[in-house]
């Protein structure tokens, strides 16, 4: 099913922010490659929506895999115009104690993996005449933040991607924005943000009192492909609450 809009890849698609993402593009009118690496989709509960979404194995961290599957998203969504680095993973561990091939398996995740998707999309994106890539980072990006050092370089990692793609790619028409949220409430943290110390801590450190949702992020990515802000690339635009500009 081919798409005047033409299609956007999301990586991570079946689940939390990137399933919020994927349905927001799709509500948008654009074909939604979801790329996950059991090959779901979210849960549209809508048959239009459902026929938008075309759902793709894909596993980040093999390149082979990336290059397939975007290069099935171009041929069957009408052409690749964007592409939604949102698959990541977050874990802890002391800094002291950190080993090496936990620092990495992160780095690989979380920074490799959206360089290397997004160097794959290149030459569909040109194709199309130009296009948006989305890098969800986080604010964590800026932050110094015990037991999460990997985690927090690999965040940084993506903003540093973003500006330097964004710079290179400017004169093929490819625009690349990181959007860096804060604690975003889904279905995956439901309970535990809900109550306990993380919610204590979140009312009080978080200005508004509460965290934020995959909607309002989805939302936003939604909005940078509806709007053609063409002087809008290279930078991080944070949805936290104010978190982490708060004294």
């Amino acid at each position: 099913m081919a798409n005047a809009k033409g299609c956007i890849a999301v990586t991570g698609a079946n689940r939390g922010i990137g399933a919020a993402i994927a349905l927001a593009l799709a509500r948008e009118g654009y074909r939604v490659a979801c790329l996950t690496r059991g090959g779901g989709t979210p849960d549209t509960g809508d048959a239009v929506l459902a026929e938008r979404l075309l759902t793709l194995r894909c596993d980040v961290l093999d390149e082979q895999s990336v290059r397939a599957a975007l290069a099935c998203a171009a041929e069957e969504g009408g052409g690749l115009v964007g592409l939604v680095n949102n698959a990541g993973l977050h874990t802890t561990a002391k800094s002291a104690e950190l080993a090496t091939a936990e620092f990495e398996r992160l780095m690989a995740i979380n920074a490799t993996a959206v360089f290397a998707a997004a160097r794959e999309a290149h030459p569909h994106l040109v194709r199309a005449g130009g296009g948006l890539i989305v890098n969800i980072g986080s604010f964590f990006d800026k932050l110094g933040v015990k037991r999460n050092l990997a985690y927090c370089a690999s965040k940084a990692a993506v903003g540093a991607i973003t500006r330097c793609l964004a710079v290179e790619w400017a004169r093929d028409n490819i625009r690349v924005v990181d959007v860096a949220p804060g604690y975003i409430l889904t279905d995956l943290n439901r309970e535990v943000m809900a109550s306990g110390p993380l919610r204590s801590y979140l009312e009080g450190r978080i200005p508004r009192g509460e965290p934020g949702t995959a909607d309002e992020v989805a939302r936003l990515v939604a909005a940078l492909y509806r709007e053609d802000l063409r002087f809008l690339s290279g930078e991080t635009i944070y949805i936290d609450g104010a978190q982490g500009i708060a004294h």
